[in-house]
């Protein structure tokens, strides 16, 4: 490619930003399309061009393709060594965009190390075949007792296909339209019949009183304008000795979230999070680390009460 279709192609932000997150980690086209914020046909479409310019090697392994940073790109003594140098300088620099992607790609390593299950440091570190947090939690779940449950805020329902799993029947609450069409349509596609969609608003949450034996508040808080209300409607739905299940974010500082994905809250801190849960008339309220990495900015916090 000569320099004037190369300094083209360079012009674009996406394929800049992908080139940013691929000099970090070889990555498929579903991880970039979460970092990236993307749809998957764009982010194909640029993984094309930058792979025909030479700029980003592909490769296959077991069910996914794997995308890096071509190798020849930062080699010395490559006609580009020049060009990868000032571009390794620009995406140096901190900026909100640039911290963005870097959280989300924070986030992608997490989940790959709770799905690959790997565990210790250095030569201890094993992979274990078939060791599965879902299936740990599917398997904890047969402990329990059938009940009701709500969940306010279920999105796209992938908790609350879970908790179906092993509850009575699943309430859950969602107020977008779209949102719970997709997870509606999850749920047929899996055979899950025993929940129920509604969408409604998280602070008048369209449940009878004391009808659940269990609310589900996950990820939720954070996008609530009034956090105290929703627990408030927790506690009308749930029946006497019902309980609140919470994971959400710890305080955190990456503004970025307001616009990206429309939270309204940089988390919680533990105190304040332990302060609404006991406000809104809650007992015995337990508030714990659910999940923490050193590199990653988020870390997510589990809280429970009994009404």
């Amino acid at each position: 490619m000569d320099t004037p279709a190369l300094l083209r192609l360079l012009g674009d932000e996406a394929r800049l930003r992908l080139l940013r997150m691929l000099s970090r980690e070889a990555l498929n086209v579903s991880e970039l399309t979460g970092i990236l914020g993307l749809a998957q046909s764009g982010v194909s479409r640029h993984l094309g061009l930058l792979r025909e310019a030479g700029l980003v090697a592909e490769e296959r392994s077991g069910a996914f393709t794997w995308y890096r940073l071509a190798p020849a790109v930062t080699d010395a003594a490559d006609a580009r060594a020049g060009l990868w140098s000032w571009l390794a300088g620009e995406f140096s620099r901190a900026t909100p965009a640039m911290d963005a992607d870097d959280a989300r790609l924070a986030e992608v390593r997490r989940l790959r190390q709770e799905s690959f299950a790997q565990h210790g440091t250095g030569e201890r570190r094993q992979l274990v075949p078939g060791r599965s947090w879902a299936a740990w939690a599917r398997a904890i779940g047969l402990l329990l007792p059938p009940m009701d449950v709500v969940d306010l805020g279920c999105g796209e329902g992938y908790l609350t296909i879970e908790a179906a799993r092993w509850a009575r029947r699943v309430v859950a609450i969602d107020r977008s339209r779209d949102v719970l069409a997709r997870a509606a349509a999850l749920a047929k596609r899996r055979k899950v019949t025993n929940i129920t969609w509604k969408r409604g608003d998280l602070e008048r949450a369209p449940v009878k009183d004391a009808s659940a034996d269990l609310v589900l508040l996950s990820q939720a808080l954070h996008h609530a304008d009034e956090p105290a209300h929703v627990l408030a409607e927790a506690s009308r739905v749930l029946r006497p000795g019902g309980r609140v299940l919470i994971l959400d974010l710890r305080a955190h500082a990456e503004e970025w979230v307001r616009a990206k994905l429309g939270d309204r809250w940089l988390g919680f801190t533990d105190q304040r999070l332990r302060a609404l849960v006991e406000a809104a008339g809650f007992q015995d309220v337990v508030v714990r680390v659910g999940a923490r990495r050193s590199e990653d900015p988020f870390t997510v916090l589990i809280a429970a009460g009994t009404r």
